[in-house]
């Protein structure tokens, strides 16, 4: 019987939106996961960077708590299917939970609002077809877990390297330097930087997300079973700490919205909610809700399963390769 776990969720909740943010002000990207898969199995330097650092986050988690992941209860063709659904839909509305939800909410855009409500509604859907059948919830545990503390902790290390990063920054000496608005062009991208600052925040989010639990498919799939003795409120208690903290941090900041590090500032400003927008958000609530796991968790998972010496590694591995698939054939 599974206890909520408010107080890591919120608290891992306020470590999302950080690493989101840091994205941001120093290369000029939304932390979008789906976008980093897409984009690395392309050959893309930063995307690839990115997984790794969720990947290397997992690992880390691993050896602090001396296991692997919980494998996913589904059978084989279930976890492909989950996988696929969700690559091709994450391809086809360009986001997922964390480029749509955690950050396109918090900028207040429609179109993110718009995929948001659409993937909760059809992962609820998809997890009331699949999933009535999860035990009851027990009473809230309140304690931040034998290690939460150091999943708190651990995060200093990669929010340090990202102060350094943005300490040592040439490219802002003066407002003028770094307005967007300017009619000016870009500064030349410092690619090694970059792909530097997209491992170092994206290990700080999977260390973020381990310590919300929400890294545990069973606890999102709870969630969306609002009306059902199995209900996890977990996911709100981490919404609810994500959420105000990136509004705040984006709509008040940010910045000139230059990337430190160079390059363009790849930040979308507005765009139509469409059908390509509405069907692959659905696509991907149904496969979310059909196996609780979305690209931050399933990364992170696949991780920990290499830290554990292969531990549950062979339902991750087949979840994240089918995502590949459904990605490409988008």
């Amino acid at each position: 019987m599974a206890h909520p776990t408010p107080l890591r969720s919120f608290l891992g909740g306020l470590g999302i939106p950080v690493a989101a943010h840091e994205l941001l002000v120093l290369n000029g990207n939304v932390f979008g996961i789906s976008g980093f898969v897409h984009r690395g199995i392309r050959g893309s330097i930063e995307g690839l960077a990115g997984v790794a650092g969720l990947v290397l986050s997992g690992a880390v988690v691993a050896n602090l708590e001396g296991n692997g992941p919980v494998p996913l209860s589904l059978s084989l063709p279930k976890v492909l299917l989950s996988g696929f659904l969700v690559g091709l839909g994450t391809k086809l509305a360009n986001g997922c939970t964390s480029g749509h939800m955690i950050c396109g909410v918090s900028r207040f855009s429609l179109r993110s609002i718009a995929a948001t409500a659409t993937f909760f509604t059809t992962g609820v859907i998809s997890s009331q077809i699949f999933h009535r059948d999860l035990p009851a919830t027990s009473s809230m545990d309140w304690s931040l877990g034998p290690n939460g503390a150091n999943l708190i902790a651990l995060q200093a290390i990669p929010l340090s390297l990202s102060l350094i990063l943005y300490a040592l920054n040439p490219n802002a000496s003066t407002k003028d330097e770094c307005d967007c608005s300017k009619d000016q062009p870009p500064n030349p991208p410092r690619r090694a930087l970059r792909a530097l600052t997209f491992v170092a925040t994206a290990l700080q989010f999977g260390f973020a997300l381990r310590l919300s639990n929400l890294t545990e498919a069973t606890r999102v799939l709870s969630f969306l079973l609002p009306i059902h003795p199995a209900f996890d409120p977990s996911l709100a208690f981490l919404a609810a700490g994500a959420l105000p903290l990136g509004m705040f941090l984006y709509h008040y900041m940010r910045g000139s919205e230059r990337p430190c590090l160079g390059g363009d500032c790849s930040v979308p400003k507005g765009g139509e909610i469409d059908a390509r927008l509405l069907i692959g958000s659905s696509i991907f609530g149904v496969g979310w809700g059909l196996a609780g796991i979305c690209p931050g968790p399933a990364l992170v998972n696949f991780g920990r399963a290499l830290g554990a010496g292969g531990q549950a590694l062979a339902p991750y591995a087949s979840w994240i390769a089918s995502m590949l698939v459904g990605g490409l054939l988008a």
